[in-house]
């Protein structure tokens, strides 16, 4: 449409035109009173055509054109929307507004993706979406979902908030297409309590309470079975009703994760069972862990062992050092030198089996335990108990541990001589298996097997030892010790060399329990930075917690993890010909084998690995014949799987504020989408139907202004008008 209209457009600022205005009247007035009349009013005639021409008069001209209207259509593509055919309405949908359009109305298709944990976020993608799109041209939203979304506002968000060509405030309509027939039902799992971690020996206590949603006759408690899996024992059933707060003790057998699945028995007609399971990991962590540790005499490297075992929270350490032996007695009362008597009957017969572990560092005995008591740490360690044995120069004699009843269970024997104690510089290096066992493997700055080492200790030694550290390709090498013992024979696994290539940390198992043998006492010299220095604090570390059985750290372990839908499993082992597959059973389906593979890398760590889909929610079981476990996928998006449900409650109050209208699509084969027509009135829906209000808003095409009085006319008539006024005073 084509409008005209006069305007003007001042040559000069409006404030000068008004003075220059009010000076014109004064000048003409005084000379209407006092002068000529008739003259007086040709002069004000010739002050208002200047003035008129100063105000610049101007015929302006102005083209609008009808703004399109767009309407937004906001389709969810959440994970709750692959539930049936809720994707496939939704892309029908779609197809059906684009194709039964008005002719001012154009559509604008906006998908709306998973948005991680958070859930559906619709509104969101509402205000990101309508922020390039004009307030005037926008003329509501048409939102297909399965009204399941989670930041549903309280009120009608600012994006549907405009007003019409009067100023009056109204709310755009907003309006709701459901993938489905009608009001579903769903029936839940919803886990109220679950500890993350447990004690072994211990119980867990789950809550949990089993929900009935959606439109329901029957509003009484029902009774429900509810199955539980422990890491994929035989399952257990129990008895429980709807609605009702159910307390579940599950028992914590060993450490490392617990896979608990629960489900509940279905819901006839309900949209989906796979809110009906959940799996629940609890992690079985041990009660503080006690350790005992006795030095045989203060020695540099019981300041370390304190450094470490009192750094760890989960370690009680029970640490004695014997000041004064039996052979050092000089008379002097114990009172007098303040020393606590050595507990022995508390420690080795009383209150043995409380610890964990015993650490003996340069401990030798000098008649302070009768053979019973070695007897009972033998004992110990056949019962499932951890031993750790720091040998020095004291091992050597008839004094020696190897000469008593742990005997037995040591896995190095050293000769009662003298010459079996090396005394030169040397850089203790990993064996082939120390490479591939989990205590040593990777050791930061750990040495290539192999190394040549200058033999004599002299003032040589170190410009020797520069020389040779150039010579290899590493980088970072451990620092030298000074003393070893020569064993004679070993039993175990061999993880460490000393000087000429003889076993230096020797590990082995007995009975139930496991034996650790580091045959020098100057692993200290690493914390002092010798050399270099050595990763001193996080050997031991391993060894202790190899000792106190520690999962992570077992030679021969299975792990798997399921991530995105993908299961991945890894098998460590120190044995290069074990078996190269798995038995993979997934839930409540058959099991079947898959073929573990190795890169080269993982050849020389001791590794095996394989990955396959994993889309069954459950637990699934890996066997490699020696070893079971256990994992579990979890949901991916937790507020999008806990209501499965295709309703209407969530949106409807805010479908009704705005005026808008909610539908529901069907089926496939029973498809009914609303047709988009003119709107009519006020009323934006019908039973299959839906309208945008007609807005009627233009924009500014076209601006243009022409003068209406030229340069000429204005100053002509002016002078004119000037000359009768001198003519009529020409007598005066």
């Amino acid at each position: 449409m084509i409008f005209s209209s006069l305007g003007f457009t001042p040559l000069i600022p409006l404030w000068l035109l008004f003075l220059l205005g009010l000076i014109a009247f004064f000048v003409c007035g005084f000379n209407f009173v006092f002068g000529n009349k008739r003259a007086a009013l040709l002069r004000l005639g010739v002050f208002a055509v200047i003035l008129l021409w100063f105000a610049n008069p101007q015929h302006k001209r102005q083209n609008w054109r009808a703004l399109p209207q767009t309407a937004l259509v906001l389709v969810d593509h959440s994970p709750s929307m692959r539930l049936g055919e809720r994707e496939a309405l939704a892309q029908k949908a779609v197809h059906h507004l684009e194709q039964n359009l008005p002719p001012h109305l154009t559509l604008r298709v906006v998908p709306v993706n998973d948005n991680g944990h958070d859930g559906t976020r619709l509104f969101k993608a509402l205000e990101q979406a309508s922020a390039d799109i004009p307030p005037q041209s926008l003329a509501g939203v048409i939102m297909i979902t399965d009204g399941q979304n989670n930041d549903t506002p309280p009120s009608v968000p600012h994006t549907l908030e405009v007003s019409d060509p009067h100023g009056q405030p109204f709310f755009l309509p907003l309006h709701v297409l459901l993938t489905a027939a009608h009001e579903e039902t769903d029936r839940r799992i919803h886990i109220l309590q679950a500890p993350p971690y447990a004690l072994v020996g211990k119980t867990a206590t789950l809550r949990l309470r089993v929900e009935d949603q959606g439109p329901s006759k029957d509003t009484k408690e029902t009774p429900v079975t509810l199955t539980l899996h422990l890491n994929g024992e035989a399952p257990q059933t129990f008895p429980v009703v709807t609605g009702v707060v159910q307390e579940i003790h599950i028992p914590i057998t060993h450490p490392g994760q617990n896979l608990i699945a629960l489900s509940a028995s279905p819901l006839k007609g309900e949209v989906s069972t796979l809110n009906n399971q959940a799996v629940i990991p609890i992690t079985g962590i041990r009660d503080r862990l006690r350790v005992l540790l006795i030095s045989g005499s203060p020695n540099q490297g019981e300041r370390s062992w304190r450094r470490l075992l009192k750094s760890d929270p989960a370690v009680d350490l029970v640490h004695f050092t014997i000041l004064r032996p039996p052979e050092k007695d000089d008379g002097t009362p114990i009172s007098d030198l303040a020393l606590i008597a050595f507990p022995v009957r508390e420690l080795f017969e009383q209150k043995i089996n409380q610890f964990d572990l015993i650490i003996l560092d340069g401990f030798e005995n000098l008649s302070l335990l009768p053979d019973a008591y070695f007897e009972n740490i033998a004992q110990f360690v056949r019962n499932g108990g951890g031993l750790f044995l720091i040998a020095g120069p004291e091992f050597i004699g008839p004094n020696s541990l190897q000469n008593t009843p742990l005997e037995d269970i040591l896995p190095a024997h050293v000769l009662d001589d003298s010459t079996m104690i090396i005394e030169r510089a040397f850089r203790p290096h990993l064996t082939e298996m120390g490479e591939r066992h989990p205590v040593t493997s990777l050791l930061p700055g750990a040495p290539p097997q192999a190394t040549t080492l200058p033999t004599p200790l002299d003032k040589t030694f170190n410009k020797a030892f520069s020389k040779t550290s150039n010579k290899t390709t590493h980088s970072t090498l451990w620092g030298p010790w000074y003393r070893a013992l020569q064993p004679d024979h070993v039993h175990g696994q061999v993880l460490m060399t000393g000087p000429n290539q003889e076993p230096l940390l020797v590990l082995d198992r007995v009975g139930k329990g496991r034996v650790a043998m580091l045959l020098s006492d100057q692993i200290w010299l690493w914390s002092r930075g010798e050399g270099g220095g050595g990763p001193q604090a996080e050997l031991l570390r391993r060894v202790a917690h190899w000792l106190m059985k520690e999962p992570a750290l077992e030679e021969e372990r299975l792990s798997a993890r399921i991530t995105h839908n993908t299961l991945f499993i890894t098998r460590h082992t120190l044995t290069p010909t074990a078996s190269s597959f798995v038995t993979v059973t997934p839930p409540h389906e058959k099991a079947f084998r898959v073929a573990l593979t190795q890169s080269p890398q993982d050849i020389q760590q001791g590794i095996q690995q394989a990955s396959l889909p994993a889309s069954a929610y459950g637990i699934w079981q890996i066997s490699d014949g020696l070893h079971t476990i256990y994992t579990a996928s979890t949901q991916n998006d937790t507020p999008e799987f806990f209501d499965l449900r295709a309703t209407a409650e969530k949106l409807s109050p805010l479908v009704k504020k705005t005026g808008g209208g909610i539908f529901w699509l069907g089926s496939l084969k029973n498809f009914h989408a609303p047709r988009i027509l003119e709107a009519h009135g006020s009323l934006l829906y019908g039973k299959n139907w839906l309208a945008f209000p007609q807005r009627e808003t233009r924009i500014l095409t076209q601006d243009t202004a022409t003068p209406l009085l030229p340069a000429w006319l204005p100053l002509s008539l002016a002078l004119a008008l000037l000359c009768g006024a001198w003519w009529l005073e020409r007598d005066t």
